[in-house]
């Protein structure tokens, strides 16, 4: 491994081997509307496909999705202690038989070409080399098969502020998308639409726990779907992109 991969794999490592959560994971309280845009799109996927759970994490909630709508998955992480305890969480779910766990580099998959019916990864490629996981992604898709993704974007100043004072939450070479990286996944996919979440949904994070809060959400989540429709200059701003990739290019 490059040392950018053995940094991630290190931080991945030390952060799922660590029994007490990033103080930033409550900001994911408001990740309703995203968590939703990407079950959704798992659940459209026609039963029974192979999928692969690009990047999955200690609790592997894409695969075990995945898993209980009755699809075959392979789940690969760079981290084998986020391996070890998805396969764990797994077992617990009663779904182990229906997912194959991995650990491997996303960037260097040893997969099969067209052996996959869907890509599905939540938080995962703003921590790889853009081009890099986009040609790896489409070379194992089938020319019918397509991508789903769920990322941070880069562009709003308070976020980017709050990434600044924190550096210690997240690895050092990650980076939020930012509107020119959808120009360099358009080299590997023919179809790509986004969607966009959390703007005024971000008013709600002081709520968390308190009477309301569900309430408040779901309000300022419906102000995001209005804001997003009519301005497009505010998608930027967005905390989170969702991605839906299609047409994948054949490899050069």
């Amino acid at each position: 491994m490059d040392d950018r991969v053995e940094r991630e794999r290190s931080f991945h490592d030390d952060r799922f081997g660590d029994e007490e959560h990033r103080s930033a994971d409550r900001f994911y309280d408001i990740n309703e509307a995203s968590d939703q845009f990407f079950r959704d799109a798992i659940d459209r996927i026609p039963a029974p496909s192979r999928l692969l759970d690009y990047g999955c994490g200690e609790g592997a909630y894409a695969a075990l999705h995945a898993a209980r709508s009755g699809h075959e998955v392979v789940a690969i992480d760079i981290s084998p202690v986020a391996i070890e305890h998805a396969r764990e969480r797994a077992e617990e779910d009663g779904v182990a038989d229906r997912i194959e766990f991995k650990v491997m580099n996303a960037e260097a998959l040893d997969l099969k070409d067209d052996s996959f019916d869907a890509v599905i990864g939540l938080g995962v490629i703003h921590h790889l080399e853009i081009a890099a996981a986009m040609r790896e992604v489409a070379r194992v898709l089938k020319p019918s098969g397509h991508a789903v993704f769920v990322e941070p974007l880069g562009h709003n100043p308070a976020i980017n502020l709050f990434r600044r004072r924190t550096p210690e939450q997240r690895s050092a070479d990650e980076h939020p998308i930012v509107m020119a990286d959808l120009a360099v996944i358009r080299r590997y996919f023919s179809e790509l639409d986004a969607a966009y979440f959390h703007l005024f949904g971000l008013l709600a994070i002081p709520l968390r726990g308190r009477r309301g809060f569900d309430r408040s959400l779901r309000f300022l989540d419906s102000v995001d779907r209005r804001v997003f429709r009519r301005v497009k200059v505010a998608r930027r701003h967005a905390w989170m992109i969702g991605l839906r990739l299609a047409s994948p290019k054949p490899s050069t």
